[in-house]
């Protein structure tokens, strides 16, 4: 059997790599890696640290590029590689352009689809844009779907999705496991951080990562306010990993400059990421990973969104969502900063996540094609 992972993203990269390397552990699979590289630099971390050398890099990036050109270029991209390849199945991962071009290129082929983190939903197809529909298009695509939680799937039966469903966890909770046991291995692999940890010492870190479109403009000016009061108290650091894109830099740079008591650094390594989080006393971010990596580590976070497709963390206490006011962001962040009972209750909560297994159980589905 002839399987063709697809992705684009450092997100993607680093819930497919676990899955990639259990597909690969099964004699009769042959496992093909195909990346459209939709975000270069930040694609290539992941990469390294994994040891993954992609078989087939379609080398998309392009500065600026609007959606529907890069739809398009990775559709017909895509669809010249599977034209060569002719897998026996395609694999998706999670809400991007690349997970929703490569299942409607499989699509058009009669390919076989699996998608990994199926059936996230916010139920607001602008928040997140356009991940929401991302999603939602892959769905009625894939005959697999790992869902990560049984929230998910229950999002799947409400849209009649129930053939082929598996409730496995989030592979990113592997893929954390894994990088934390590299780096106790070898703690080189994140040492990038320590003139950054030393000059942070004696205060409490709050990680910062915003990149959300939605929060383009208004919202990611609230965010650098709210981020330049936080800042402002004295047993208080914020580490910054800045994403690379121009609507979170500009803004940045105007309202917080070089203030002393905000590290805005590269964007980070996995491993050096996974570091920042066992450092930081809590998170503020607009990711979607951050929401299922910091319960893992004990962190509370703070979700700069109005809706999250991980209604999971939100129920079970470990998130919260508060938006991108800037007085609520200042508020909720204090409170965790001084209140030990509600810092207690959200980094004791329990993780509802995974268990680290997921892509051991995927590529069990795979391999006994939709048995278990």
């Amino acid at each position: 059997m002839k399987i063709l992972v697809i992705f684009g993203t450092r997100p993607e990269a680093i819930k497919l790599f676990p899955v990639v390397s259990a597909l690969a552990a099964v004699p009769h699979i042959t496992v093909r890696t195909c990346v459209t590289a939709q975000h270069r630099g930040l694609l290539d971390q992941v990469l390294a640290i994994a040891g993954l050398v992609p078989d087939i890099d379609l080398d998309l990036m392009e500065p600026d590029q609007s959606l529907d050109r890069l739809t398009a270029r990775l559709l017909t991209g895509i669809g010249e590689v599977l034209n060569r390849e002719r897998p026996d199945r395609v694999i998706v991962q999670g809400d991007t352009a690349t997970a929703m071009s490569g299942a409607l290129a499989a699509y058009y082929r009669k390919i076989p689809v699996a998608h990994v983190e199926a059936g996230l939903r916010s139920g607001n197809i602008y928040h997140p844009w356009p991940e929401e529909v991302n999603r939602r298009i892959v769905a009625p695509i894939a005959d697999l779907h790992f869902a990560p939680t049984q929230t998910a799937a229950d999002a799947l039966a409400r849209e009649n999705v129930t053939h082929g469903v598996h409730v496995t966890g989030n592979t990113v909770i592997d893929a954390l496991h894994w990088t934390r046991a590299r780096i106790a291995e070898d703690p080189s692999l994140a040492t990038g951080l320590d003139a950054i940890a030393a000059r942070l010492s004696g205060r409490r870190i709050v990680l910062v990562t915003t990149h959300r479109r939605e929060n383009f403009g208004d919202g990611m000016g609230a965010i650098a306010r709210a981020i330049r009061q936080i800042a402002a108290r004295d047993n208080v650091a914020v580490l910054f990993p800045m994403h690379p894109n121009p609507n979170v830099v500009s803004v940045m740079d105007a309202i917080l400059g070089d203030h002393p008591a905000v590290a805005r650094i590269e964007p980070l390594d996995y491993p050096h990421f996974i570091r920042a989080l066992g450092l930081c006393h809590l998170a503020l971010t607009d990711s979607g990973g951050v929401q299922e990596e910091a319960p893992a580590l004990g962190k509370p976070v703070l979700v700069m969104r109005d809706t999250t497709e991980r209604p999971e963390g939100v129920a079970a206490g470990t998130a919260k969502l508060i938006g991108t006011d800037e007085a609520r962001i200042v508020s909720e962040v204090f409170t965790l900063l001084d209140d030990k009972a509600a810092y207690a209750a959200m980094a004791r909560a329990h993780n509802p996540f995974g268990d680290g297994h997921a892509s051991e159980r995927i590529a069990r589905v795979v391999a006994d094609g939709n048995r278990w």
